[in-house]
């Protein structure tokens, strides 16, 4: 592993750091303010590391849910990683003993640095790939331990920090939006999301959104192939 490997890997991972400390605090100050301390912290950023999840599972652990309704919530909230997983297949075939923490370490900020990047020509692309997991993950343990720690010693209202995740989805819609010149899947993405939105409702319409939003692009995947060629 090069210096120079690494210090591509900290300029490719600093918006995500940002977000992630930011969000990791609000993270660890919600899971204090209801009672968990610093230790839930770091179990749950270490071995679950599913941030919205983590936000949710706060609330899941105070009110006393059961078991069958935690995972059926997991299921609902983290369903869109089946479909990162499935369009990442083919970059991590070939990875080796770096696949399973690869697989597991695909939160949404980190897909978005990955799946359009082939890693510098010098170096392993698995071992680029790994390491900006490695370090997004980081960046989320130390914001959640410092945000608990905090909330350890700190008394305010902590009423809204829960939306900082979806802030952040936004910032990286608006993120992918710019730097890409292929608009359709982002358009196609929405529509279908709002339709399942109000055919199936608020608490059904994830699964349905993502099913469908998946055959759009498998079905379209050539003609969106060539738009991308027509831009070069």
């Amino acid at each position: 592993m090069s210096l120079s490997l690494l210090k591509k890997v900290i300029v490719k991972t600093i918006p995500v750091m940002t977000g992630y400390l930011v969000l990791g605090m609000g993270f660890g100050i919600l899971l204090e303010s209801n009672g968990f301390g610093i230790g839930w912290a770091l179990a749950m950023s270490v071995f679950i590391y599913a941030g919205s999840m983590q936000y949710l599972g706060v609330s899941l652990m105070a009110s006393g849910a059961s078991v069958i309704s935690t995972a059926l919530a997991t299921l609902m909230v983290n369903a869109r990683h089946l479909f990162y997983g499935i369009s990442m297949i083919e970059k991590y075939k070939d990875a080796g003993k770096k696949r399973p923490y690869l697989i597991f370490a695909l939160t949404d900020e980190t897909y978005s640095l990955i799946c359009n990047d082939d890693g510098p020509e010098d170096a392993d692309p698995h071992l680029y790939y790994f390491l900006i997991s490695m370090f997004d993950q980081i960046y989320w343990i130390i914001g959640s331990l410092t945000g608990a720690w905090l909330g350890a010693r700190l008394t305010f209202d902590t009423t809204g920090i829960d939306f900082a995740m979806t802030a952040l989805f936004v910032t990286v819609f608006v993120e992918q939006w710019l730097t890409t010149k292929k608009h359709l899947p982002a358009i196609a993405g929405v529509m279908i999301t709002v339709i399942c939105l109000i055919f199936f409702g608020s608490e059904l319409f994830l699964i349905p959104s993502m099913v469908l939003i998946l055959l759009f692009l498998s079905l379209g995947r050539k003609a969106l192939e060539k738009g991308e060629h027509d831009y070069e």
